[in-house]
């Protein structure tokens, strides 16, 4: 049988394209143009905010925020269900660099460690329910408070238990309850801040003491200063008075010395005895006694 010359076509080679995982979105918003309830929720978020920063000056491993996205799900992004928590603190990171919102997945899967959400009438409900529900079961953030910055009385707190769920938090005698993550306690301060009295939501420390404002401590280190200064001034004044009136004891003595040196010498002592008597040198006694004659 004579091979069939006609070339047979080449079989072309079978490609198997790789799976490649979806990235995340990048088309982020980090604005919408929402303002806040009130100035006074404004001037709230801010004072927790600074308050912390403060707090927590001497460290660069945190970042605090407020009134920002937090980017958690690709599902989130589609839906634009943003979630921009009024107050909310991360630990343990790198803090060295500012953030325009939170993205877990740029954050090594990093959810806030502290929120606080300042309600109001248009808000209390969710931030009780469908938010708690959020940050207890999706993020898993320890520690939850919630305060209507018009109601001195509206302070409830929640922390995640073992079984990742949250517990209602027991306020002490002050009325204040327990951070956990930050290691301060959370309670409400009378006072006014930006030119406005009201209830603010304010840390305070293990002692007890509110904490500052970074203004309210320049005036605090600035009064200390002022006290030390008045201080040093009174003990100046205090040593010179006392070098005066030694100065003035011993001069009314050595007077005393150099009367008494004529009268003790005419009894017949002599130079030595009286010097002695008097607990002073013989050429002082000599010196009285020539100047006498």
């Amino acid at each position: 049988m004579t091979p069939d010359p006609t070339p047979t076509a080449a079989t072309p080679p079978v490609t198997v394209t790789q799976w490649q995982p979806q990235m995340p979105p990048d088309n982020l918003i980090f604005d919408d143009g929402e303002p806040l309830e009130s100035n006074r929720h404004r001037i709230g978020m801010n004072v927790l905010i600074r308050s912390l920063n403060q707090a927590f000056a001497h460290r660069n491993d945190f970042f605090s925020g407020g009134n920002m996205f937090i980017y958690f799900s690709r599902e989130q992004v589609r839906n634009q269900d943003f979630r921009g928590p009024d107050f909310f603190a991360v630990l343990n990171i790198d803090g060295s660099y500012p953030r325009q919102g939170w993205v877990v997945w740029e954050e090594a899967g990093r959810y806030p460690d502290v929120i606080v959400e300042l309600m109001s009438p248009s808000t209390a409900t969710i931030d009780v329910t469908e938010k708690k529900d959020i940050y207890e079961q999706t993020f898993r953030t320890p520690d939850y408070f919630v305060y209507d910055p018009f109601n001195a009385d509206s302070l409830q707190g929640w922390h995640l238990d073992a079984n990742q769920t949250y517990q209602p938090l027991t306020p002490n005698e002050n009325g204040q309850l327990w951070c956990q993550q930050l290691g301060l306690w959370v309670g409400v301060w009378q006072g006014t801040i930006d030119r406005e009295f009201a209830p603010w939501l304010r840390f305070y420390d293990q002692a007890g003491n509110v904490v500052p404002l970074p203004e309210e401590a320049a005036q605090q280190q600035a009064e200390t200063a002022q006290q030390q200064a008045e201080t040093a001034q009174q003990q100046a004044e205090t040593a010179q008075q006392q070098a005066e009136a030694a100065q003035q004891r011993a001069t009314e003595l050595e007077q005393t010395q150099r009367n008494a040196i004529p009268q003790l010498l005419a009894t017949g002592m002599t130079v030595e005895q009286v010097a002695e008597i008097l607990s002073v040198s013989a050429e002082f006694v000599q010196q009285i006694a020539n100047s006498n004659q």
